[in-house]
C-alpha cells in the first residue's frame, strides 16, 4: 500500500522545513532517523528537498552577487500610492516582474528538481561518511571528495562527512590538519566537545591529555563549546595557537609561526615549553621505542626541534636537562627527575 504524497503547498512548507533544520546541523539521531523516513516516503518528498535546497544556494549566491545595499533596500519604507494600497494600473498591458510577495515558485522547484535528480542530484543528498585511520608510525596524507588536504598524524582516527550542506570531520583522536578546499558549504570539525568551523583557511587541531589544541597557519578559524552550540571561545587568525581545556574550556592564546605548526608533515616534531609528557606523546606515535616518562618528570616544560625517528639525539637532549636522568631498557627508554645524590655525582665528575 502506497502512502499518499503531502498536498504540493504541504509539501514545499515540509522540505522548507527539513532544509532549515539541516542547515542549522547536530540534528539528534532521531530527527535524523524521522528525515530519512520523510525523504523515502516517495520520490515526490526527495525531489521537492533537492528543489529547496538548489533554490536556496542559488539564492544565496545572487544576493551576495548583488552590487546594491541590501540592508538599506529591507529597511526602507513600502512607497505609499494615493489611497494607500490603491496602485494604476498601466493602459497597455506589459511584462511585470515577479511579484515580491509571491512565496513559492512551483515551475523553478520542478525545474530543478528534475535537473538534480538526473545524474548529480541525488548522490548529493545522501550524505556520505568515510573513517580514516592512521596507525602507528604511519601518518597519512588524504584528498578529500571536495578536494580538501587531510593530513592524519600517526595514531589518528578522523571521520568525515560530506553532504549537501555541509563538510563535517569528527577528529575521534590524535591529530590532524586541514588544507580547506574552498567550497559554498561550510567545513567543520569536531574534537574534544569543540567545533572549529573553517573560514577559508589552512589549520591543525590536536587532541591532547587534558587539551585541545587548535593552530592556525593560514586564514581564520573560529572555535566554539559544546559541540557547536556554545559560546565563541576564539576567533583565530593566522599565526595564533589556542589550547583548550577539556573540563571547564578554559583557553590560553600564544602566537606561533606557521613552520612550527606544519613541521610534523616533514617528520619533525617541534614544541615550546610544552609538557615532557605531551612531548613524549608525539614521539611514540612514530617510534617502536617508546618513551617512558615519570608523573614528575612528565610535567617538567621544554623547547626543542627534533626528527621523530631520531631517538639518539631525543636521548642526548633530554640528558642533557640538569634535572633529568634517562635509563634505556627492553621496553623503552625512561625518563625521571634526577634525585639529590645523582646531583653531586654529576658535579663531581665534571670537577
Amino acid at each position: 500500500m502506497s502512502t499518499p504524497s503531502l498536498h504540493p503547498s504541504a509539501l514545499t512548507q515540509a522540505a522548507a522545513h527539513w532544509h532549515a533544520l539541516q542547515r542549522q546541523g547536530d540534528m539528534p539521531p532521531a530527527q535524523q532517523r524521522a528525515f530519512m523516513d520523510w525523504l523515502l516516503v516517495s520520490p515526490e518528498h526527495l525531489r521537492e528537498y533537492l528543489a529547496i535546497s538548489q533554490t536556496a544556494g542559488a539564492l544565496g549566491e545572487a544576493l551576495r552577487a548583488m552590487p546594491i545595499d541590501l540592508d538599506a533596500l529591507l529597511a526602507a519604507p513600502a512607497p505609499r500610492g494615493v489611497g494607500d494600497n490603491v496602485v494604476r494600473l498601466p493602459a497597455r498591458p506589459a511584462p511585470a516582474p515577479v511579484p515580491a510577495r509571491r512565496r513559492r515558485l512551483p515551475g523553478m522547484a520542478v525545474a530543478a528538481a528534475l535537473l538534480l535528480a538526473v545524474g548529480i542530484g541525488t548522490p548529493l543528498a545522501w550524505p556520505d561518511t568515510t573513517h580514516y585511520v592512521a596507525g602507528h608510525g604511519a601518518p597519512r596524507q588524504i584528498t578529500l571528495s571536495d578536494h580538501s588536504v587531510l593530513h592524519l598524524n600517526a595514531e589518528s582516527e578522523v571521520s568525515v562527512r560530506m553532504s549537501l550542506f555541509g563538510r563535517r570531520v569528527e577528529l575521534e583522536r590524535g591529530q590532524a590538519s586541514f588544507v580547506v578546499a574552498p567550497d559554498r558549504r561550510p567545513f567543520a570539525v569536531h574534537a574534544g566537545g569543540l567545533q572549529v568551523t573553517d573560514i577559508g583557511t589552512t589549520f591543525d587541531v590536536s587532541l591532547l591529555r587534558e587539551q585541545a589544541r587548535i593552530a592556525v597557519s593560514e586564514g581564520r578559524v573560529q572555535v566554539h563549546g559544546d559541540g557547536g552550540r556554545g559560546r565563541l571561545l576564539a576567533d583565530l587568525s593566522a599565526g595564533k595557537v589556542a589550547q583548550v581545556d577539556y573540563r571547564d574550556q578554559r583557553v590560553q592564546l600564544r602566537d606561533e609561526d606557521a613552520a612550527s605548526m606544519t613541521a610534523w608533515w616533514q617528520g619533525r616534531v617541534v614544541f615550546r615549553d610544552e609538557p615532557l609528557r605531551e612531548v613524549a606523546d608525539r614521539f611514540n606515535r612514530t617510534n617502536a621505542l617508546r618513551l617512558r616518562v615519570s608523573d614528575e618528570a612528565g610535567a617538567l616544560r621544554l623547547t626543542g626541534n627534533l626528527r621523530a625517528d631520531d631517538l639518539g639525539s631525543l636521548r642526548a637532549f633530554l640528558d642533557q636537562q640538569p634535572a633529568l636522568a634517562t635509563q634505556q631498557r627492553a621496553d623503552g627508554i625512561h625518563v625521571r627527575m634526577r634525585d639529590v645524590a645523582e646531583d653531586a655525582v654529576k658535579k663531581n665528575s665534571s670537577n
